[in-house]
């Protein structure tokens, strides 16, 4: 196993890409069979196809039900479209002012300052815009989306979304930070990012210098299992945890890749545990188009976390939600311990299982 030293020795970040898969062509160089290849094709012409080297090398490809496999490599089952499925599954563009924003809650937004990854996820409920838009960062793009952030003062939060904010250089992203801290309403600014689990060599002390200053920073990583954990994603997530970053992590739920207890727990106690990040949402699978093979039912969810909160520490345990279509918005679908009701008194069971009362005492 590579130490946390020699992890820090990782190859120049855009080498990494440059060596992983970038096109469709480049599947011809992975040991798939021609069925599966030629099924990946046929997928990555709907879905953009992507994955640098450090991430393909956690693969098992003698194991044909692979977790690492089963996130970036396209498969036959995307093909499969079924009627109410999204193209556009969380309402991203009703909610969209101007270009490259969408203003859903009150206050925060989302900013798209590239709609390109450093890997595209098969799962991705944005994988449609991912590949219709295909659109990099340019300060001009940027321009009326940051002005619409400077005349609406109830906005206290930014989110860098995509595309991943991470995949730019650190030029741009000093130029995104620098306009969005001018701002004086804008408190903290969130990235959301798979970066530091494909992409661990992209985290570097430049990077994070860039995006210190007034502006509290929250990075939230995309960690789906534990197999994604290594020496040098630890090192990634030390170098933002000692830069003052508090870190969080969402799952997607996924059909084969996730969907049982033991692996949910050993990946949220790693995530703690070993690299500081609180495991914060786990999501319901979204109505992406070609995603029901990987989707699994809400009761399956539901009978996951209530197994996850027997295991693990509250500080563990994340919250199960369904982000609603139509713009609905994130709700949690952990059970509800609470029975019932008469007057003060409730019927609430326990993590024991046990059904107890507990009346409400309030003073006048």
């Amino acid at each position: 196993m590579t130490d946390l030293k020699d992890a820090t020795r990782a190859p120049d970040w855009q080498d990494d890409v440059r060596q992983g898969v970038r096109h469709v062509r480049d599947l011809d160089c992975l040991p798939l069979s021609p069925a599966e290849r030629a099924a990946a094709q046929a997928a990555a012409a709907l879905h953009k196809v992507r994955a640098p080297k450090a991430y393909l090398d956690l693969i098992d490809w003698n194991d044909p039900a692979d977790p690492i496999r089963a996130q970036v490599i396209p498969s036959l089952g995307e093909l499969e479209e079924v009627e109410g499925e999204l193209g556009d599954p969380i309402a991203d563009h009703e909610f969209s002012p101007v270009p490259r924003l969408t203003h859903r809650h009150a206050d925060r937004v989302l900013l798209f300052p590239t709609y390109q990854c450093a890997v595209y996820c098969r799962f991705c409920f944005r994988k449609e815009s991912l590949t219709s838009i295909g659109r990099g960062y340019t300060r001009e793009a940027l321009e009326p989306a940051l002005a619409y952030i400077a005349d609406h003062p109830e906005i206290r939060e930014v989110i860098l979304t995509g595309g991943d904010p991470l995949s730019l250089p650190d030029k741009a992203l000093a130029e995104i930070f620098a306009r969005i801290e001018a701002i004086p309403h804008v408190r903290l600014l969130r990235i959301h990012t798979r970066v530091p689990v494909a992409l661990p060599s992209r985290i570097t002390s430049g990077l994070v210098a860039v995006l210190q200053g007034r502006l509290m920073v929250t990075v939230v990583t995309h960690f789906n299992h534990a197999r994604e954990i290594t020496p040098a994603t630890e090192v990634a997530c030390r170098i933002m945890r000692q830069a003052g970053f508090v870190l969080l992590n969402q799952s997607v739920l996924l059909k084969g890749v996730n969907d049982n207890v033991e692996v949910l727990e050993e990946l949220c106690r790693e995530l703690m545990y070993r690299l500081g990040v609180k495991p914060y949402y786990l999501h319901h699978g979204d109505l992406a188009r070609g995603m029901a093979h990987r989707r699994t039912t809400i009761a399956q969810g539901q009978a996951l976390v209530e197994a996850l909160r027997a295991r693990l520490s509250g500080i563990c345990n994340p919250v199960y939600v369904l982000d609603l279509p139509e713009g609905g918005g994130k709700v949690s679908l952990g059970p509800c311990p609470i029975e019932g009701r008469e007057g003060d008194t409730w019927r609430i069971r326990g993590q024991d299982g046990v059904v107890r009362t507990y009346r409400e005492i309030v003073g006048e």
